[in-house]
């Protein structure tokens, strides 16, 4: 039997796993029709066909710390850790003789003139949305099932066609405006799910670029009433 045809799925998330992921789910191309021009799947991989979405749940010690260094740690651990991953996903992929490519947990970053935003290569927590994962919040982050928006992501690309999950539809609470409110610069909209990119990049990424970097704010992320999932609704309560 063509090693190939061993693939599909199940075996895709079962690689995954064993990998270390916490949590994965796989869209079809076609999800993408709408992706902003030049950046849709086919854009990096023309021969993509499935977009396989995984993931790693984020420490909830960071809750309660008082500053943000162990988010900061956090943060760029489970990026390398994912980037890792995804690289030995993609070997395992070439090893069934599927071509498959990384997308970057956090690099490459372009600027899209068209849109005035900085992007990845794949907008990776959209692409969790049609992967089944969860769905975007007010705060403009991913939010999952069990895990909540406390998660971090990565995603590869394979030329092989795969069962892809179901769509979440849920929303936020329309009457829930606490990401909002909370923000200090106001970068969120109550009528957009889109964050003032550049606003809150400005306030919140303190001495980007540098061996001192660390997250000055990570107030949407931790003040929404879904920060955790079904894990445990509100672990400082």
């Amino acid at each position: 039997m063509n090693m190939e045809n061993k693939i599909d799925s199940n075996k895709v998330k079962q690689i995954l796993y064993e990998l270390g992921a916490d949590f994965c789910g796989v869209a079809s191309v076609e999800r993408f029709r709408e992706s902003p021009e030049g950046f849709s799947p086919t854009d990096t991989l023309p021969s993509c066909k499935s977009v396989v979405v995984f993931g790693k749940k984020f420490l909830k010690g960071t809750l309660d710390c008082r500053n943000t260094v162990p988010y900061t740690i956090v943060r760029n651990m489970l990026s390398d850790i994912l980037d890792i991953m995804a690289v030995n996903f993609c070997n395992r992929m070439e090893n069934h003789k599927i071509i498959a490519a990384p997308v970057g947990t956090v690099n490459p970053t372009m600027y899209d003139e068209k849109t005035n935003r900085f992007r990845n290569i794949l907008s990776v927590k959209h692409a969790a949305v049609l992967a089944g994962l969860g769905y975007i919040g007010k705060n403009s982050l991913l939010i999952t099932p069990n895990y909540g928006n406390m998660v971090w992501l990565s995603a590869a690309l394979i030329n092989k066609e795969l069962e892809p999950d179901e769509i979440i539809t849920k929303k936020c609470p329309q009457n829930c405006y606490l990401c909002i409110e909370s923000c200090p610069v106001n970068a969120l909209k109550k009528d957009t799910i889109e964050m003032d990119q550049l606003t809150c990049f400005n306030y919140a990424f303190q001495g980007y670029g540098n061996e001192n970097f660390y997250f000055k704010c990570n107030r949407c992320r931790t003040i929404c009433p879904r920060c955790l999932g079904k894990e445990n609704k509100d672990i400082r309560s």
